[in-house]
């Protein structure tokens, strides 16, 4: 295993969820801020800022089910309602009743529905109290968002469950590689090394075989679009977004979306080279814009 990712993974703790083991990191000192990486991937994604997070906030961090560290059970049924019960009963475990939150991808969905039971009172694990959302770049908005083909076959046709037993294989890798590289920007592709870490993180515990059945957050987007969106349009929590414009899944589309649906929108676009992982293309440019967002967030309360 690459280095850094097992020191990631000997730095983590393990908690129960229901009967299956979820990774976390937890570090650092002062405000709660809660990290929900996207798809496919894991908390790894937040390396590159996290040593800066750490310094001013109590950073918790999990794997999700189904992906990174944490248990990926094939008979599951993968959900973002489920996600999100996972974040609520880890920060219930922690002893955390309120958070700023940092979201990516399907961490934004994640996002979203916690948005949604802080606004309508449901929580199913104590009552967190969101202080602030920061969204990186993700499908809010499921009539914009424009997911890649693969991802289309595998979690929303029968063609997932067909070649679940053979993802492993080097046609799986050939197949996958490409549409993770056209959602980087074009002076942001992974190196050999990175995609080398990207399948590590895919591989352990033999993840690949329920990569389409995690996959199918997608249709959790259209089931709870309006909810989630309601949410987000009557909340008083203080939100900003964060885009990568060349993401072909949720870039400058996606942000022109946020600004018609959105009152008062607050929304940063980064670099026109930059693409879908902004926390891995520009991780000082999301440093600066989420450290801006919370520090007004601060100076208002």
């Amino acid at each position: 295993m690459d280095t850094g990712l097992a020191a990631w993974l000997d730095d983590g703790l393990y908690f129960d969820y229901l009967g299956f083991e979820i990774f976390y990191r937890v570090e650092g000192n002062g405000p709660p801020l809660l990290l929900i990486h996207g798809y496919p991937f894991n908390s790894f994604d937040w390396a590159p800022i996290w040593p800066k997070l750490t310094e001013r906030f109590t950073v918790i961090a999990p794997d999700m089910m189904g992906m990174g560290f944490s248990a990926k059970p094939v008979a599951y049924e993968y959900s973002v309602h489920d996600h999100a019960d996972m974040h609520e009963a880890l920060l219930d475990h922690l002893g955390i009743g309120n958070a700023h939150i940092l979201a990516h991808d399907i961490g934004d969905s994640v996002g979203q529905e916690l948005l949604a039971r802080h606004e309508f009172g449901q929580p199913a694990y104590g009552a967190l109290r969101i202080d602030s959302i920061t969204w990186l770049n993700g499908g809010m908005f499921v009539e914009t968002y424009t997911p890649r083909a693969a991802q289309k076959l595998l979690s929303a046709t029968p063609l997932g469950d067909i070649l679940s037993p053979v993802q492993n294989s080097p046609l799986s890798r050939r197949v996958l590689e490409p549409t993770i590289r056209e959602m980087f920007g074009p002076n942001t592709k992974p190196t050999r090394h990175m995609m080398n870490v990207f399948n590590q993180i895919l591989d352990y515990n033999d993840g690949r075989r329920v990569l389409h059945k995690v996959g199918r957050f997608i249709n959790d987007r259209y089931t709870h679009r309006n909810r989630w969106v309601r949410a987000m349009r009557q909340t008083t929590v203080s939100m900003r977004l964060i885009d990568g414009p060349t993401d072909p899944n949720s870039g400058a589309h996606m942000a022109r979306r946020y600004a018609e649906v959105i009152p008062h929108p607050d929304v940063v676009m980064l670099a026109d080279d930059i693409g879908h992982w902004p926390q891995l293309e520009a991780p000082d440019a999301v440093l600066t814009h989420f450290l801006a967002h919370i520090d007004r967030v601060s100076a208002g309360s």
